[in-house]
C-alpha cells in the first residue's frame, strides 16, 4: 500500500465531520495534534483497514458537513482509514452527488430525464437559473431520474451544514424550486406517499395494502395492521420451511433479473463459509422506477421486517440496506423505523426472544446508476468505486466482503410477507404459471393518473394504461425503464408477464411503464437515453465505455441529417449495440441499445 498525502490540512468543521463517524484520531498517524515522535511507524493500520467500508460514509459525512470534499478533506479521511488517497479520489469522484472541486453550499438537483424532460425540465432549469443568477448560492446542476416520476417535473435541494437540510419540489415550479433551494426548512412539504398510489385503500391489494392506511412512523399501527405476522410464522417454519415456502411460491426477483428467489436464499444459506450477509438493493435508479420508494416512504417496517426473514432463513445476522442518496424522505422514515424496531426487541440480539440475533445497517448511495447491479453495489459497501465485478463466482458463494450474501431488492423482499401469510400455494395461483404473484408497475408520462399501480402477473399493458387513464394521441410506451424498449400504441394487447413481453420482443425489467404522445419528440427522448448511459457507464469495460460514447455520437448525427447519411449511422448504431450486447461486462452495457433499436425497428424513429 502506498500512501502518499498532501500538504493541505482539513478546516476544523470538516474534522469534526470526520471524528463524529469515526471517533476521535489517536495518533498522530492518524491525524491528531500531537507530537510528530509517533509519525515513525504505522499505529492501527490493520484496524484502520478493517474499516475500509467506512469511506463512503466518511464521504457523505464531509459532502454533507461542507457541501463539497477538500483535498485536506479527503487526506484527513484516508489518513484515519489508512486509504491510498489516489484511491479515495477515485472513489470521491465516481459518484455523482459528491464534488472535489469547490461549490456552493446548496445544490439544487433539477431532473432532466425521459418523464421530466416530456414534462418540461429543460424549460424548468432555464427558469430556474434566470432567476437565481449569478451569486446566488446555489449550485444547479441537471440530473438524471430523481425517482419522482409521477410528479414530474422534480427537484431536489440538498443544503450542507449540520444538519444536513433537504427539500422537494414536485411538481416543481420556478418559484418553489427556488424557494427549495434558498430556505429549504420553509419549502412545502412533499405530499404524502399515498398519494402515489391511485389504488391506496382499495380491497385486494397485497403490497400496497397498507400504503395510505397505516402511519408509517407507528410501529404499533403497522403490528396492528398484520405486521410482524410473517416473522413469526417464520420462526415456526424454520430456516428451511422459510426457503421451501418462497421457492414453492414460484417467486422470482422484481429487479429485472426475474431469478428464481427461492433458489438464491437456498444457495447461500447452504455455503459453510460464514458470517453470511444480506443486502437489500433499494438503490432503483432506472429512469421511470419510484415503486421502491413509495414502498419505503409510505410501509418502512414492511420491509424492515421482510429483511429479518430472509436474514433468518438464508443465516445471515447483518443486513445491508444500500438506499439511493437522492431520497432523503426514505432515509428519515427507515432510519426511524429501525430504531423502533431495534428498541422494541424487533432488530437485535434477540429478535422477538427467538436467540435469532439480526440488525440492519443503513448504507446511502451518491448518485451511481451502475451501483444497481449487485457486484457494483458489493464494491460500493467496501469503499471502493461502484464497478462490477466478473462472475463467478457468485455472490452466494463470494459477495460482500468476501462471504457468501443473498441481495434482493425492496419489492422482492417486501413479497414474502403475503407468502408466508397466504401460504405457497395461494400466492402461486395468482397470475400465471411462470410469473407468480401480484407485481408493482411504475406508471409515468403521458396519462392521468400517474403512479404505483398493483396488478396480478398476467393483466394487459392495455389494462394497466386504461387505469392509469391514458391520454390521447398514445404515440408510445416504454417498458422497463432507459435499458428496456418501446412499443407501439396498437400494442397493448401484451401480457404483463416476464414470458409475455419477452414473446412480444420486449422486457417487462423492472416494472417502467413509461407513456409518451405525440408532444414528445422521439429522437430527443432517445438521444436522451444515449446521454443516460455515456454517463453512467462505470468505464471499467471497453465496450460499454466507447460504446456508449460513439452510440450518443451517431444519434446526434442522425438528428442532423436523414436519408442515405442517417442510414450509414443507423447501420453503425446496430453494430456497437451488438458489440455492448455481446461483450460487456455488466448489464448496463448489455442493455445501453436495447431502447433506441426498439425505437429503430417498432415505431420507425427515423423513417
Amino acid at each position: 500500500m502506498d500512501l502518499h498525502f498532501g500538504d493541505s490540512k482539513p478546516t476544523d468543521e470538516e474534522r469534526a465531520a470526520v471524528d463524529a463517524l469515526l471517533g476521535p484520531p489517536e495518533s498522530s498517524w492518524e491525524g491528531a495534534d500531537r507530537s510528530d515522535a509517533d509519525l515513525r511507524w504505522a499505529r492501527g493500520g490493520r484496524e484502520a483497514r478493517d474499516r475500509r467500508d467506512l469511506l463512503l460514509p466518511g464521504l457523505h459525512a464531509l459532502n454533507d458537513r461542507v457541501g463539497w470534499i477538500s483535498d485536506g478533506a479527503l487526506d484527513y479521511l484516508c489518513r484515519r482509514l489508512t486509504v491510498p488517497p489516489a484511491e479515495a479520489y477515485g472513489v470521491a469522484t465516481f459518484y455523482a452527488m459528491f464534488s472535489v472541486t469547490p461549490r456552493p453550499a446548496t445544490v439544487l438537483h433539477v431532473c432532466t430525464d425521459l418523464a421530466c424532460a416530456a414534462a418540461g425540465a429543460p424549460g424548468l432549469c432555464a427558469g430556474i437559473e434566470e432567476r437565481l443568477g449569478p451569486g446566488s448560492g446555489v449550485s444547479v446542476q441537471r440530473s438524471p431520474c430523481l425517482g419522482l416520476c409521477e410528479r414530474a417535473p422534480a427537484a431536489l435541494a440538498i443544503r450542507a451544514g449540520d444538519p444536513v437540510r433537504t427539500a422537494v419540489s414536485a411538481p416543481a415550479t420556478v418559484r418553489d424550486a427556488v424557494l427549495a433551494a434558498s430556505a429549504p426548512d420553509s419549502a412545502p412539504q412533499e405530499p404524502p406517499a399515498a398519494l402515489a398510489v391511485p389504488q391506496a385503500g382499495q380491497a385486494g391489494l397485497m403490497l400496497l395494502h397498507r400504503v395510505g392506511v397505516v402511519d408509517p412512523a407507528s410501529l404499533d399501527d403497522y403490528r396492528a395492521h398484520g405486521g410482524y405476522a410473517a416473522l413469526r410464522r417464520a420462526f415456526e417454519l424454520g430456516p428451511a420451511g422459510v426457503i421451501r415456502e418462497v421457492t414453492d411460491s414460484g417467486l422470482v426477483g422484481r429487479g429485472g433479473a426475474a431469478f428464481p428467489t427461492g433458489r438464491k436464499w437456498q444457495a447461500t444459506a447452504s455455503q459453510p463459509d460464514r458470517p453470511h450477509y444480506l443486502v437489500c438493493n433499494a438503490d432503483e435508479s432506472e429512469p421511470g422506477t419510484f415503486k421502491d420508494r413509495v414502498l419505503m416512504e409510505g410501509d418502512p417496517y414492511a420491509l424492515i421486517e421482510a429483511m429479518t426473514i430472509a436474514g433468518y432463513a438464508t443465516g445471515a445476522h447483518r443486513g445491508y440496506l444500500y438506499l439511493r442518496g437522492e431520497y432523503p424522505r426514505a432515509l428519515r422514515r427507515l432510519e426511524h423505523a429501525i430504531g423502533q424496531a431495534r428498541s422494541r426487541g424487533l432488530l437485535g440480539d434477540d429478535v422477538l426472544g427467538q436467540g435469532y440475533a439480526f440488525d440492519i445497517e443503513i448504507r446511502r448511495g451518491a448518485g451511481a446508476y451502475i451501483c444497481g447491479e449487485e457486484t457494483a453495489l458489493f464494491n460500493s459497501i467496501e469503499g471502493y468505486r461502484g464497478e462490477p465485478r466478473s462472475k463467478p463466482p457468485f455472490p452466494v458463494e463470494k459477495g460482500l466482503f468476501g462471504k457468501p450474501t443473498v441481495e434482493n431488492n425492496v419489492e422482492t423482499l417486501v413479497n414474502v410477507l403475503p407468502i408466508l401469510a397466504l401460504g405457497a400455494p395461494a400466492y402461486a395461483a395468482i397470475g400465471t404459471e411462470r410469473s407468480t404473484g401480484p407485481k408493482l408497475f411504475c406508471v409515468s408520462g403521458s396519462v392521468a393518473r400517474p403512479g404505483v399501480y398493483e396488478l396480478p402477473f398476467g393483466a394487459t399493458l392495455g389494462e394497466l394504461l386504461a387505469l392509469a387513464g391514458v391520454r390521447d394521441g398514445l404515440r408510445a410506451v416504454l417498458l422497463g425503464g432507459a435499458a428496456g424498449g418501446f412499443v407501439r400504441a396498437d400494442e397493448l394487447d401484451i401480457p404483463l408477464t416476464f414470458e409475455g413481453t419477452r414473446e412480444a420482443g420486449t422486457t417487462l425489467g423492472s416494472g417502467v411503464v413509461m407513456a409518451f404522445d405525440d408532444s414528445v419528440p422521439l429522437p430527443r427522448l432517445l438521444l436522451r437515453i444515449a446521454e443516460f448511459f455515456r454517463d453512467e457507464s462505470c468505464g471499467q469495460c471497453v465496450p460499454c465505455r466507447v460504446g456508449t460514447v460513439r452510440q450518443e455520437e451517431a444519434l446526434h448525427r442522425i438528428a442532423e441529417r436523414t436519408g442515405a447519411a442517417a442510414a450509414g449511422d443507423i447501420a453503425l448504431l446496430r453494430e456497437v449495440g451488438r458489440a455492448m450486447r455481446d461483450a460487456s461486462i455488466c448489464g448496463l452495457g448489455q442493455t445501453a441499445w436495447n431502447a433506441v433499436e426498439s425505437a429503430i425497428d417498432r415505431l420507425g424513429a427515423y423513417e
